[in-house]
């Protein structure tokens, strides 16, 4: 059989899956099925198409395959923050990269939703719950009462970075903030510090609420009383870590925890202006482990004593659930908790 040239083809006109079937001896439903990477095709054959693809520079009419799948390769990821907590929380870059690096290795394209006040996060929510060009969305740091929690009550796929406490039937992705930060504070004890201190998360958040309790918890298990005094609100935000370090200070606290490692950095800036060493005079714990995490941080001197979670996977975790839920819309909300580890350095005491 005789098959015409690539440049006699290109030469009669757009390029079709009927002609790339042409050039490589193949029907059009087999140019189709390599196309859309079906398993079922004998290597030999999928060698062959995407030969003939690479030499005409033929490119898959997206629309058109959209409108046959009913799907667009696009996904949303929204961070119901203010645009700056993109820049001051050093969290949220190492999970937008493992998103990206998920969504390029599976053929999706990322469509990213920032806003500057409540207003446009209201106007966001209403404009994507009525248009349809998204396949799923990734919620990464949701709160009580956000307008964009009236997301999770959309048709669409959604999958939640952070446990959702208000809305048990969602699909997340989380760690054990609980356990985690017992272990952090059991491993004070166990230095044996005696007036513990914790700085915390935002309390309208599972990360910030579960953190907290945690270090209750730790305290408990090991005969500690708790001291209000000694529990003061970060939320989160640097600025805030940093005052509430220093209202700190008057109730002598020999160690801190600190309920993330952006507000562990101010706490001891604040510490080192209040003319205090650590770990000599207080110890410090932090939680994110972002250093290791690959982030860029500043030099952290001592070196930070922290629970890491393992942000880069959750990103990529949350890709892989979300695009197992838009192929099996009928399956049951999915709740995937993933391991902290306790990493000892010198902000402790116990570090090398």
């Amino acid at each position: 059989m005789l098959w015409p040239t690539t440049s006699q083809t290109v030469m009669d006109g757009k390029l079709t899956l009927e002609k790339i079937g042409a050039l490589a001896g193949v029907s059009r439903a087999t140019v189709s099925r390599v196309i859309n990477h079906h398993p079922n095709i004998r290597e030999e054959v999928r060698q062959r198409v995407m030969q003939v693809i690479a030499e005409t520079g033929y490119q898959p009419n997206q629309a058109a395959r959209s409108l046959a799948s009913n799907r667009t390769g696009l996904l949303g990821l929204v961070i119901p923050q203010v645009i700056q907590a993109l820049f001051t929380d050093l969290y949220y870059p190492r999970l937008i990269q493992g998103i990206s690096q998920a969504c390029n290795e599976s053929g999706q394209t990322l469509a990213l939703f920032i806003f500057h006040t409540e207003e446009e996060e209201q106007q966001l929510t209403a404009q994507v719950m009525r248009q349809g060009f998204l396949d799923g969305l990734i919620i990464a740091g949701m709160h009580f009462g956000a307008p964009l929690n009236q997301l999770l009550l959309s048709e669409k796929p959604v999958m939640v970075i952070g446990e959702p406490l208000d809305f048990p039937q969602a699909s997340f992705v989380d760690v054990d903030n609980r356990l985690g930060a017992v272990t952090a504070v059991s491993h004070l004890i166990s230095l044996g510090h005696q007036r513990i201190a914790t700085i915390t998360g935002r309390l309208d958040m599972a990360a910030g609420q579960q953190r907290r309790q945690g270090y209750l918890d730790a305290l408990t298990a090991h005969n500690r009383p708790s001291d209000e005094a000694l529990i003061v609100a970060g939320d989160f935000e640097q600025d805030k870590a940093y005052q509430g370090t220093l209202e700190l200070l008057p109730h002598q606290p020999d160690a801190i925890f600190v309920a993330s490692d952006s507000m562990a950095l101010s706490a001891l800036r604040a510490l080192a202006d209040a003319g205090l060493q650590v770990p000599r005079d207080v110890a410090v714990v932090g939680y994110d482990d972002l250093a290791s995490e690959g982030t860029a941080v500043p030099l952290i001197n001592p070196p930070l004593t922290t629970i890491r979670q393992p942000i880069h996977r959750m990103g990529v975790q949350a890709v892989a659930t979300l695009l197992d839920l838009i192929k099996n819309p009928q399956a049951p909300p999915r709740r995937v908790i993933l391991p902290t580890e306790l990493i000892i350095r010198q902000s402790c005491g116990a570090g090398p």
